[in-house]
């Protein structure tokens, strides 16, 4: 996979008029403007408010949600937490993505595994060189701090020394937060020492 793939969502996405982005690996490649490692596959971040719309803007895609990590269709109920992944497929060219539902409350961003924390939603997202929407780092980071693998620890090894004071201290105060004995506390304690 390449930015080219990411390209491409972004074409498929031109017409839909709600937020979305880039998330997971590929948001942290987005967001320091290279391709840092191998990718499998491609996530989008959509706000959970806008998935019936993503769901009829997409209307050549089949939809897949995950229950406890088994793949169930989704019909047109609207999925509330602890749903929050639904893969697509698209019955004309097989192309594939994973959708990964985001939590908003008033002027907020939401962390759907524990809603203690948030974030501006003028500050989720930010954009490409090129032009694609990508979930900014920090929040991809806070994600990838449950059950961290390689990968996970690959991106927060790449990524640590390119986010600014603000990013880092809302990141360590979120982890802390969220998973106090995680690893990745000391880095980012000594990135602000």
């Amino acid at each position: 996979m390449s930015f080219e793939q990411c390209q491409s969502i972004t074409s498929l996405m031109a017409g839909f008029n709600k937020t979305w982005g880039i998330a997971g690996g590929w948001a942290i490649d987005h967001f320091i403007g290279k391709e840092t490692r191998e990718h499998k596959d491609i996530e989008i971040a959509v706000f959970r408010k806008n998935q019936l719309y993503l769901k009829d803007y997409l209307k050549e895609w089949e939809f897949k949600k995950v229950i406890k990590g088994e793949f169930h269709s989704w019909e047109n109920e609207f999925l509330e937490l602890p749903v929050h992944e639904i893969h697509a497929s698209n019955k004309l060219n097989g192309a594939k993505i994973e959708i990964l539902l985001n939590e908003t409350k008033d002027n907020d961003w939401k962390f759907r595994r524990d809603l203690r924390i948030s974030y501006p939603l003028t500050s989720v997202w930010s954009y490409s060189e090129t032009g694609i929407p990508y979930l900014n780092p920090e929040i991809v980071l806070l994600y990838k701090v449950k059950n961290t693998r390689e990968k996970d620890h690959q991106d927060f090894m790449t990524i640590k020394d390119y986010l600014d004071i603000e990013k880092k201290q809302w990141l360590r105060y979120a982890i802390e937060l969220h998973e106090p004995k995680h690893k990745w506390l000391q880095y980012l304690f000594n990135l602000l020492c």
